[in-house]
């Protein structure tokens, strides 16, 4: 009787908690989207930001931070898909390999203000890479990699054991059981990390303060050579992302429609985050489906 009681009890503040949680994000998304969404237009979408005249948009913004999100991932994933393999199957279990674990969770557990400010020193200040989209990129992936990393190895450690004994018994190689067996088994998982981090990135601001900068050229969608200056495709360039004109929006400008132009801002950020984490788990199950050999 007593073990009942105290089973209701546990899901009962289990339950409460949950939905507090969900009536939580609930008034902070929809009190976003209440003042936002009726901003967020076409028109707004596709014109140049301004901080000194109305009606001002987040192209140039919405392009760098996909832009910079694209750079980042470029050398986040082989990095971390590679460290995970490494964590997983060829680390020893000595004290070398506690170490590189306890680095890597450090690096999980590590501010996001403290990764922007060690990209000021060593990338912008000690490499004088500048304020650029590079810097901001290497930044975000030291600040991304610990992710990648543990995916990746917790995603190798749950396929069956019996597939990659399997493969020994035929005498494959160790490096052509991970190739051929390991990692497509585990690509379902180590997809759906990448797809989260990624959303992760894309909302991302504090690391790109101090190395992606506050400003952006007036990019010129005419001209794509990764040499010129105002070039979308320049990656040394300083680069206003989105996230970071929000807060430059709420700090800086002097236009009467600041407000209005960040809560618009920071509804597309919420649908883009929320696209991203909606493609991991449909995509990740679609290709858990497909791989189990369902129809």
């Amino acid at each position: 009787m007593k073990s009942q009681v105290s089973n209701r009890i546990a899901i009962v503040l289990i339950s409460a908690c949950a939905g507090l949680m969900a009536l939580i994000m609930i008034a902070l998304v929809g009190n976003v989207f209440y003042q936002g969404i009726g901003h967020v237009t076409w028109h707004f979408l596709t014109t140049v930001a301004s901080t000194f005249q109305v009606g001002g948009g987040i192209k140039d913004q919405l392009w760098n931070s996909f832009y910079l999100l694209i750079v980042t991932m470029i050398f986040t994933i082989p990095l971390g898909v590679a460290g995970g393999v490494y964590l997983s199957e060829y680390a020893k279990q000595n004290r070398v390999t506690s170490f590189i674990r306890s680095c890597v969770e450090v690096l999980a557990s590590l501010p996001s203000i403290i990764v922007g400010l060690f990209g000021l020193l060593i990338l912008v200040n000690t490499f004088h890479a500048g304020y650029s989209i590079v810097s901001g990129a290497v930044a975000l992936t030291i600040f991304n990699l610990p992710v990648i990393v543990r995916v990746t190895e917790d995603s190798i450690r749950s396929v069956p054991v019996d597939l990659k004994q399997a493969s020994f018994g035929l005498g494959v190689g160790h490096w052509y059981t991970i190739k051929k067996v390991l990692l497509p088994a585990a690509f379902p998982g180590i997809l759906t990390g990448c797809i989260l981090s990624a959303g992760r990135v894309f909302g991302e601001s504090a690391v790109l303060l101090y190395t992606a900068g506050l400003t952006s050229p007036d990019l010129d969608f005419k001209n794509w050579s990764p040499f010129a200056f105002d070039s979308p495709l320049n990656p040394f360039r300083s680069a206003e992302t989105l996230s970071v004109h929000i807060w430059s929006i709420n700090t800086e400008a002097i236009v009467k429609d600041a407000p209005q132009v960040a809560a618009g801002s920071a509804v597309v950020l919420i649908l883009f985050v929320l696209v991203f984490n909606l493609l991991a788990r449909v995509l990740g199950a679609w290709i858990q489906k497909r791989m189990g050999g369902k129809s």
